[in-house]
């Protein structure tokens, strides 16, 4: 006999991880990061609600993986977005993203990370793909990143794991 879930609670557990992202995107834009602090957030490039340049867009149409650590500004956290402004070679670009939008975010300094079911516009390809930063001045430690943790699709009912994240 299988019972049905009425209350939700999928959905209820991903927007109060989504609430996480908020609550330290908001003492980041308060405080700053401190000690080895950073992180790496993945979102769907098309997914309504956020803006990035089109040259962005045309670049990683399906998700993009981008890193607040040293060179971030104007960061802007409101309750069902935030904004940033990043350069990517050496052109800033405003960046808006609703938590809605959010794929992935990790802090792999202190072995943190999350999944989100984010359910885009257009259904990805089946191939997993994994999001570079090329041109991001950033220094990041390619094929470490959160990004192709980002595009790994998960399943309704599927126990969230974070051992993704966690450094080996």
């Amino acid at each position: 006999m299988t019972t049905t879930d009425l209350i939700g609670y999928d959905k209820l557990i991903d927007q109060a991880m989504r609430g996480v992202v908020h609550d330290a995107l908001k003492i980041v834009e308060k405080k700053g990061f401190s000690g080895r602090h950073h992180c790496y957030i993945s979102f769907a490039t098309r997914h309504p609600g956020v803006s990035i340049a089109q040259r962005l867009k045309e670049r990683y149409p399906e998700e993009m993986t981008i890193v607040l650590q040293h060179q971030f500004w104007d960061l802007n956290v409101a309750e069902d977005f935030f904004s940033v402004v990043l350069s990517f070679n050496n052109i800033r670009e405003k960046l808006v993203i609703p938590y809605a939008a959010l794929t992935a975010f990790a802090d792999p300094s202190v072995k943190f990370g999350l999944q989100f079911q984010t359910e885009l516009p257009h259904a990805p390809s089946e191939a997993t793909t994994q999001t570079e930063l090329p041109g991001l001045d950033e220094t990041t430690e390619k094929g470490t990143s959160a990004a192709s943790a980002g595009s790994k699709g998960l399943e309704p009912g599927k126990v969230i794991t974070l051992d993704t994240f966690r450094k080996k």
